[in-house]
C-alpha cells in the first residue's frame, strides 16, 4: 500500500544530501534530430532556441535545444556510426540518455557522487564563450542513463551552453508547459532497491512515496514503486520494477523493447491542463483514454472541484484527491516508435501525490494499448 516514508529523512541524516536546486534539461538521443526537432516544436510547442552541429564546428553530432517555460529538452543525433549516440540508438532506440539537474556548485556534487560510489560519466568540465562560463560533470544511473551536473552561476546571459548558437525566427507560443514535475524510471525486476539505496547513499536522496503490487495492479499485470526525492522537493524520481501478475506488465513491456533499464516518462507541469490539453490535441498528440464510467464516479470519489466534469471527460483528464488538494493529470501514447518513452501532463491542485486513484483505469488504458501491439 501506499505510504508516505518520513522516517527515511531521520534514517539518513548521516548522509548529506547533494544540494540540487532542480532539473536543468533532459537530453534524448535520437535516430534523427532535425525531425525529432520539428516533432517537439509543432507538436508540443517548444521554442528552438539553440542549435550545434556541424557549422558550429562540431563533427560528431548535432544536436537542437528547445524550450518552453522552464522545460529544456535538448535533441541529440549522431553524425558519425561509430558514435555513442548511434550505437545507444541502435540499441535503445530514442530515448532519454541524460536527466539534468541545476546546481551550484558541480565539482563539489561530482566528487561527492563519485567518493559515495557513483561510477563517473564524465569529470567536471568548464565551457566557454562570450556570455560567460558553465562547469558541467555527469555520473552513471540506472541502464545507459546518466547525471549531469549544471552549474550556471557565470552563465546567466548565454543561449543554452558554450557552443550552441541561438536560433531566432522559431518561436510557437507554446501550450503552457511550465516545469519539468518528475521523471520515472523503470528498472528490472529485484533492482528498485538496489537503485533506492543508491539515490539515499549517493545523491542523500529519501524515499518520498511507496506504491506497493496491491497499489498498482490490474486484473493481469502488477508493478512496484519507490519515488525518490529530495528535501526541498524540487527533484521527484519515481523507480519502477515490474511485479508478478498473469501476463506482461507494462514494466517488462518497455525493458523488452528498450532492452535496458531507463526512463519511463517525463511529468510536465502546467497551470491550466484545459487548455494545455486541448491545445495538444489540436496539434495531434495522442492520449491514451478511460471509459466514460471513470468520470460518471468521479463526483463520488473526488467531491468538488473546479473543472467542468464534461470538459474533463472529453479530453480524457484524470482527476484525484489528496488530504491536501487535488491534482489533474493526462498520459500520453508512446512518443517513439518502440513503446518506451511517453509523457505525462500535470496539474497540481494542492496536491504532492502521483494520483494513486487512477492507477487501475491508468493501467487498463495501458493495457489494452498493449494488447493492440500483441504484448499484453
Amino acid at each position: 500500500m501506499v505510504k508516505e516514508i518520513v522516517e527515511s529523512k531521520t534514517q539518513n541524516a548521516v548522509v548529506e544530501e547533494i544540494s540540487i536546486d532542480g532539473f536543468d534539461h533532459v537530453e534524448f538521443f535520437v535516430g534523427n534530430a532535425l525531425q525529432a526537432c520539428y516533432y517537439y516544436h509543432h507538436g508540443f510547442g517548444f521554442d528552438i532556441v539553440g542549435y550545434r552541429g556541424l557549422e558550429t564546428g562540431n563533427r560528431d553530432r548535432v544536436s537542437y535545444v528547445l524550450r518552453q517555460g522552464n522545460v529544456n529538452l535538448v535533441l541529440t543525433g549522431a553524425l558519425r556510426a561509430d558514435d555513442e549516440v548511434a550505437e545507444h540508438v541502435h540499441k535503445h532506440g530514442d530515448g532519454v540518455k541524460t536527466i539534468g539537474f541545476r546546481v551550484r556548485d558541480t565539482k563539489k556534487a561530482y566528487e561527492t557522487a563519485i567518493k559515495r560510489g557513483a561510477k563517473s560519466y564524465a569529470a567536471p568540465e568548464t565551457h566557454e564563450d562570450e556570455f560567460g562560463s558553465m562547469i558541467t560533470a555527469s555520473v552513471h544511473t540506472y541502464g545507459d542513463t546518466i547525471h549531469r551536473f549544471v552549474e550556471r552561476t557565470n552563465y546567466s546571459k548565454g543561449n543554452f551552453a558554450p557552443g550552441f548558437k541561438p536560433i531566432e525566427g522559431t518561436k510557437d507560443g507554446g501550450v503552457g508547459l511550465a516545469a519539468i514535475d518528475h521523471c520515472v524510471g523503470n528498472v528490472e525486476v529485484d533492482r528498485m532497491e538496489h537503485w533506492v539505496d543508491f539515490y539515499k547513499d549517493v545523491f542523500g536522496f529519501y524515499v518520498y512515496q511507496y506504491f506497493d503490487a496491491e497499489d498498482i495492479s490490474t486484473k493481469y499485470s502488477a508493478l512496484v514503486s519507490k519515488v525518490m526525492a529530495n528535501k526541498t522537493g524540487t527533484i521527484k524520481l519515481p523507480i519502477n520494477e515490474p511485479a508478478i501478475g498473469v501476463r506482461k506488465s507494462q514494466i517488462q513491456e518497455y525493458l523488452d523493447y528498450y532492452l535496458a533499464p531507463g526512463v519511463q516518462h517525463i511529468a510536465i507541469a502546467t497551470r491550466d491542463i484545459i487548455s494545455t490539453v486541448a491545445a495538444l490535441h489540436k496539434r495531434g498528440i495522442e492520449f491514451l483514454t478511460v471509459p466514460r464510467s471513470y468520470y460518471d464516479a468521479l463526483p463520488e470519489r473526488v467531491g468538488e472541484i473546479d473543472e467542468d466534469i464534461e470538459e474533463l471527460a472529453k479530453l480524457g483528464i484524470l482527476v484525484d484527491r489528496e488530504s491536501e488538494g487535488y491534482l489533474l493529470q493526462i498520459f500520453t501514447k508512446p512518443v517513439e516508435d518502440r513503446p518506451t518513452l511517453f509523457f505525462e501532463i500535470i496539474q497540481r491542485k494542492g496536491a504532492h501525490g502521483f494520483g494513486k486513484g487512477n492507477f487501475k483505469a491508468l493501467f487498463e488504458s495501458i493495457e489494452r494499448e498493449q494488447a493492440n501491439r500483441g504484448n499484453l
